[in-house]
């Protein structure tokens, strides 16, 4: 008997409700059985005709389902097998036949029996022309799915290509697809084959645009979990290398440690990016390779730069301004200009570091005086000597192509002192040299350049560093060494040589302690009296500063405290007396004014490194044929003004009553006694003029007259320099009367009022002037 001639026989079936399942009719499938009364409808089934109805659950959690849990259609199949497994399951086999719909529930307990209202059997005749084209959209659209979801053996394909039968394509297909039971259930209600292929074309292409989506989705998730697990796999393989190696702190430690101090320091984006491109080409680079202990240095510069670190200013101007008054002596205008950008630093905090350059002799306390701004401003200091350097590399540093390449002074100075913001000395920038490797000072003009050093790049680092709020120092013994470009990028501040008294106030000050403390000795051990004091200043030193006069008291000290321990002596009085015994003969003595006026013989002054000193000029006419005779080691601009006095001389021999042939008949001698030091510079012109003067006059020069100044060839007088150090000078030679430039009359407030007290000073602007201040009588004058 055929299985639709039994299907019209029996028309009530036990019933299996599904968990998740939908069978669909022509489908063949086993599940497992395992609820009790699913496994009693089972075993109804089989002692009947094998035939049963399958339905799916609405919610697959129930466990205990009722009729009102269960679809109304579902599909009548019949049992092909059973098996029993263990732990009370069954495993059957079943064969779809037809859909039906549950009229009823004759029975719930202790299985569901229902009364099935079954299909007809489907049309097999050949389908309509619109039914055709939506069978070929299908079968198209299924064939995409298949392409998507990769899921589907392409036998299935074929056997599908090869239904005719509308409905039967349909159910086949569904029977193939992933979809929810929700959607499958609908396809399953569709009884009409028509309205079934309509909802599972929209159905598949739903699928297939969600199958899309979760490709493009797997493909970017797999590219990230595959580098992921080649850089892990990598890794692994590294550290058992490494392992073998005997290397147990990996390159991988390092890098991740790096990567962490790249964190800390907060670099902009573009920095931060290129740092970690370097940190990553370790792990590209083999540990034997050169190029890695390269990197690993260079690395190490960058994350030890102090990116963000920086002390707080004091901003207490008092306790700023007490600090360098208990510092140094005098220096009123480096005190004030600190104090100056102390008080702008408390209303603007953009203000950017100043670039003082102090200017003067050795030993007035240049270098020292930066340690004391930076003590006063709470600063870190951090000291650089430029004498002698000749190598850009040292101010940019080198290339990292070259090898022991590392960065240059500035830059290593401020991974030294560890803050953005020190008190940075550039010592001695007058003694920058230049050679085949380049000009150092240029390469200084962005160091100190306030518009330009916010973004100084060393060659070696290659990224730009912040020097913006350095506050930078240099110190020069002159300025005509500086180029003029980097002078002009700094704030001169010039420190003169100090005076006697000045120097004497220091010594009992500061000198005198501090080397009885460095000696070991105690203030009751050893006095040493005014007098002495100004007998060392003046008699064993000759200098602007105060170094050799610190050395000169050391002296002294180291003598007491021998004394200290052999004699046992507690008591020590340094007075004029007993010098001698301490530092032995005097070694300098200044040149005295002449006791009487002297013909052919003036007095100038001079401006020398160790301070100021008066030379005598002295000149003898000769019978000649009118040769000038220079002698005393003069420089070229001292011989230049030799001859501008003797062509003014000639212009004025009427006036001045000179022989009109001495041009031509006599020879002068102009000589400048201690020849062994060479003697320069634009100040001794009215000098050389009043000596020749004199000697071709025979009118004697005052023997308390001294003068500085440059001549012209029409007798103007041209300023000069060092106008403190000259008068000094002056003063210790028992000179009462100096003549100045007019044009000098702005340095007068330099000078000491006890100096002014002793000399008078005489302002002149022409050589007559001079000769009518210096001269014992008054020559003839037309003016």
């Amino acid at each position: 008997m055929d299985d639709e001639k039994i299907i019209k026989d029996y028309k009530t079936l036990p019933l299996i409700p599904l968990r998740g399942l939908t069978v669909f009719p022509h489908m063949v499938l086993h599940f497992d059985v395992g609820r009790e009364r699913s496994i009693n409808a089972l075993e109804e089934a089989m002692v009947e005709d094998q035939m049963i109805f399958l339905s799916a659950q609405k919610e697959a959690e129930t466990s205990s389902p009722t009729a009102d849990d269960v679809y109304e259609v579902g599909t009548v199949a019949k049992v092909k097998q059973m098996l029993k497994l263990p732990g009370d399951n069954i495993r059957v086999l079943v064969e779809g036949i037809k859909r039906g719909r549950v009229k009823k529930f004759v029975q719930e307990i202790p299985y569901f029996v229902v009364e099935v209202e079954e299909q007809e059997n489907e049309d097999e005749s050949e389908p309509d022309t619109e039914t055709e084209a939506l069978m070929r959209s299908v079968v198209d659209t299924f064939e995409k799915y298949i392409e998507a979801s990769n899921k589907i053996s392409p036998e299935i394909f074929i056997t599908i290509t090869e239904i005719e039968i509308p409905g039967r394509l349909a159910d086949t297909i569904s029977a193939n697809v992933v979809l929810k039971p929700n959607q499958k259930q609908e396809v399953l209600e569709a009884f009409d084959p028509l309205e079934r292929l309509e909802v599972l074309y929209r159905f598949l292409l739903e699928e297939i645009e969600i199958l899309e989506i979760e490709k493009k989705i797997n493909t970017r998730v797999k590219k990230q979990i595959n580098k992921v697990q080649k850089e892990y796999y990598l890794r692994e393989q590294l550290r058992a290398i490494q392992k073998e190696l005997g290397e147990d702190e990996g390159v991988l430690e390092e890098v991740e440690e790096y990567k962490k101090q790249l964190k800390k320091i907060q670099l902009s984006k573009e920095l931060h990016q290129k740092i970690e491109r370097e940190i990553d080409r370790l792990l590209k680079l083999p540990a034997s390779s050169a190029e890695t202990g390269v990197i690993r240095n260079y690395i190490d510069w960058v994350l030890n730069l102090p990116w963000k670190k920086e002390t707080k200013d004091r901003m207490d101007l008092k306790k700023s301004s007490a600090i360098l008054e208990e510092d140094h002596h005098g220096l009123e205008k480096v005190k004030e200009r600190i104090l100056e950008y102390l008080a702008i630093r408390q209303l603007s905090k953009s203000m950017k570091g100043p670039i003082l350059c102090l200017v003067g002799p050795p030993g007035v306390g240049k270098t020292s005086i930066g340690k004391s701004i930076a003590r006063a401003l709470n600063r870190k200091f951090v000291r650089m000597s430029l004498g002698g350097v000749r190598d850009e590399a040292e101010i940019r540093g080198h290339r990292r192509t070259y090898i022991g390449a590392i960065p240059g002074r500035i830059i290593s100075s401020m991974r030294q002192v560890n803050t953005k913001n020190p008190v940075f000395l550039l010592d001695e920038i007058d003694k920058l040299a230049s050679d085949f490797r380049g000009d150092p000072a240029s390469a200084l003009l962005e160091v100190l350049d306030p518009e330009q050093n916010h973004d100084f790049t060393d060659h070696f680092m290659e990224v730009p560093f912040n020097l913006s709020k350095v506050m930078f120092i240099t110190t020069a013994n002159t300025l005509d060494t500086i180029p003029r470009a980097l002078l002009d990028r700094m704030e001169v501040i010039r420190i003169p040589g100090y005076t006697e008294d000045e120097k004497l106030s220091i010594a009992e000050k500061y000198l005198l302690p501090k080397q009885i403390k460095d000696h070991g000795l105690k203030e009751d051990n050893l006095k040493i009296s005014e007098k002495a004091l100004r007998d060392i200043v003046n008699n064993y030193t000759r200098e602007s500063g105060v170094r050799n006069l610190e050395r000169q008291i050391a002296n002294i000290c180291r003598k007491v405290v021998k004394r200290v321990v052999e004699e046992k002596i507690q008591y020590v009085r340094i007075n004029p007396s007993n010098l001698n015994k301490y530092l032995g003969t005097p070694q300098f003595h200044y040149e005295m004014a002449s006791q009487k006026d002297e013909v052919g013989i003036a007095r100038g002054l001079a401006w020398t490194r160790v301070g100021g000193d008066t030379i005598s000029i002295e000149v003898t006419p000769m019978k000649g044929t009118g040769k000038l005779v220079l002698t005393g080691q003069l420089g070229d601009v001292m011989k230049e003004s030799a001859r501008a006095g003797i062509s003014y001389i000639r212009s004025r021999i009427d006036q001045l009553e000179i022989d009109p042939d001495f041009h031509s008949n006599k020879d002068i001698h102009i000589h400048i006694p201690e020849g062994g030091t060479p003697k320069d510079g634009p100040s001794a012109g009215i000098t050389m003029a009043t000596a020749v003067i004199s000697s071709l006059t025979g009118v004697p020069v005052r023997k308390d007259v001294a003068m500085t100044g440059e001549i012209t060839l029409r007798g103007r007088v041209l300023s000069i320099g060092g106008v403190k150090e000259k008068v000094l000078a002056a003063k210790r030679a028992g000179i009462t009367k100096v003549l100045l430039p007019v044009d000098n009359k702005k340095d007068m407030d330099e000078i000491p009022d006890n100096v002014k007290k002793k000399i008078e000073f005489v302002f002149v602007e022409h050589m007559d002037q001079v000769l009518e201040h210096a001269m014992v009588r008054e020559l003839k004058n037309d003016n």
